[in-house]
């Protein structure tokens, strides 16, 4: 059977690690590249018996093709501290590695949110391209939600990969204003533009897409709060880049 390597980033995922690294005992190598952590993250992988590695953070794609390249295996298995890789996507990814078919291999992702398992939004299945061949695949360089390219056939699994994304709502806050602005500096340097209607029409495009068309609805209040998270997202991530045109232009103060 084909080897694999499992990669990490990190940084203070002390919360997360343990989880993490235990749901991967099976793989034939885990890494973990931890971008300087101030908490206990890298004694807690060092225990686990994760081969860890300290660099400063270059970026999301520069940091995950890094940890492929010090991989022993072409075979590479990259998941987040607060992933987890559950008995029955391991079982998958041993019976697909015994003779591979594709450069790459999209996972579907589930996450838990606000008490339950979102089945519904924009949320899932939400296909991560996470198990690739590093010779044929690597990360794309993008400042957020970076993705890997591969040069050849994809497949998917059926087993999902969970997700514990947000503690709460505050969380889930925070992490949205930090994403919208990386995108939103994104979308500056490629030249996109942002006007009143995309200030309306995407974010109410967004929550009916989440809410109504992936069935949102289904989920109860946790559907509806999401939907609207959801929403909330696109408006700011427009309304930043709006902010970065007006500043462009606004004349400089001495």
């Amino acid at each position: 059977m084909t080897t694999v390597s499992v990669t990490v980033i990190t940084r203070n995922e002390s919360a997360h690690i343990d989880a993490c690294l235990a749901s991967v005992e099976w793989a034939d190598e885990v890494i973990v590249v931890d971008s300087e952590s101030t908490d206990d993250t890298v004694a807690r992988a060092q225990a686990r018996g994760a081969r860890v590695i300290v660099r400063p953070w270059p970026g999301y794609s520069a940091q995950k093709n890094w940890a492929a390249e010090q991989a022993s295996s072409d075979w590479i298995l990259s998941i987040d501290a607060d992933e987890r890789v559950t008995p029955q996507l391991a079982a998958e990814i041993r019976r697909v590695l015994q003779g591979p078919t594709a450069s790459g291999y999209r996972i579907p992702r589930l996450t838990w949110h606000l008490g339950r398992w979102i089945r519904t939004t924009d949320w899932y299945p939400d296909y991560q391209l996470r198990l690739y061949d590093r010779r044929r695949a690597r990360w794309a360089p993008r400042r957020v939600h970076e993705s890997v390219t591969a040069d050849g056939p994809v497949a998917l699994l059926m087993q999902d990969l969970q997700h514990y994304a947000y503690r709460d709502i505050s969380h889930h806050h925070a992490t949205m204003d930090r994403y919208t602005t990386l995108a939103a500096d994104e979308m500056f340097d490629a030249g996109r533009s942002a006007g009143a209607l995309d200030l309306v029409a995407h974010p109410l495009a967004a929550f009916l897409r989440n809410y109504l068309l992936r069935r949102g609805c289904l989920d109860g209040t946790a559907g509806f709060i999401i939907s609207v998270m959801n929403a909330y997202y696109v408006f700011l991530k427009f309304a930043k880049l709006r902010a970065l045109m007006i500043a462009e232009k606004a004349p400089r103060r001495t």
